[in-house]
């Protein structure tokens, strides 16, 4: 009998936790069946918004602290009641510095997710090398950093800019469990990447020069597994160095990717699918629509 009692009593409080209307402690409605959200239920607002609802917190990573890479700085949400995050690394480009993409640091980790902005070991390693790298990163993320109890190892992204969006390919390619990649106006020698089974959002830039969309970004995309959850987008009146400033269009977009892949998140597909239109920041986007089928 009080077998039976007991099994009743967690049916009921399993079938309480998931109703509709149970909430979570920020006052937004509860995740049934995913444990992975975090943070409320995003509008328009708050993805093109420049800090989300965590307050962050920054760690610097000395070169001499780490091997594998050149360190970095690793921005964090410092609400500790929500659990653990996913994680991104992020790698700047050919004769760059983290300070080049920085600003995503604070922007993407107030939305809830642990983020490490990296230098690489030269300023001038190529993408296999910063690929490698971009690993290396996550390797001491999630092992070896001082916040590695805030990070869900099986939930991890990578980026980069330019050279370091070329890593970003190589690393999807070298590590299959990794649940998101964001190249941002990507470089490579090589153009093909039939090999990627990590959801790839490939963002490049209609006046780029240093590394054209027809040699580089376009090519990128359309190797990528049809099967594949994949998206490109173009940006409109835009540079190779565009991703070096604060943006709305990349933040909106990375952000939303990285929630439906490393979080698992589908309250942000509404701004995936049905695919953006073409307007006044985006020249071109096409992809994969329902994602996740």
């Amino acid at each position: 009998m009080t077998r039976h009692i007991g099994a009743a009593v967690a049916a009921a409080c399993l079938t309480l936790l998931l109703a509709p209307g149970v909430q979570a402690a920020d006052g937004s409605p509860a995740a049934a069946g995913n444990p992975y959200e975090r943070g409320p239920a995003p509008t328009e607002a708050s993805v093109e918004a420049l800090r989300g609802s965590y307050a962050v917190a920054e760690t610097s990573v000395s070169s001499l602290a780490v091997s594998g890479f050149g360190g970095g700085t690793i921005y964090y949400p410092t609400s500790t009641s929500d659990g653990t995050f996913g994680a991104v690394v992020i790698s700047p480009g050919f004769t760059a510095y983290q300070s080049s993409i920085a600003w995503l640091g604070p922007r993407l980790a107030s939305q809830g997710f642990v983020v490490f902005t990296i230098d690489t070991l030269t300023t001038l390693d190529q993408p296999d090398s910063r690929g490698r790298q971009l690993l290396s990163a996550l390797d001491y993320l999630t092992q070896r950093s001082s916040v590695r109890g805030r990070v869900d190892a099986n939930r991890l992204g990578v980026m980069g800019h330019s050279m370091g969006g070329g890593g970003t390919l190589e690393a999807a390619k070298s590590r299959p469990s990794l649940k998101a990649a964001v190249p941002l106006t990507a470089w490579n020698t090589d153009k093909t990447w039939p090999e990627i089974t990590t959801p790839t959002l490939v963002i490049g830039a209609d006046g780029d020069t240093i590394a054209p969309v027809a040699t580089h970004s376009e090519p990128f995309y359309e190797s990528l597994p049809a099967s594949l959850d994949k998206a490109y987008l173009e940006l409109n009146g835009a540079t190779h160095f565009t991703p070096n400033s604060s943006n709305t269009t990349i933040a909106k977009y990375s952000l939303s990717w990285l929630k439906r892949f490393i979080d698992d998140d589908t309250r942000y597909e509404q701004f995936l699918c049905p695919l953006p239109r073409p307007g006044l920041t985006i020249d071109e986007y096409r992809g994969t629509c329902p994602l996740g089928s």
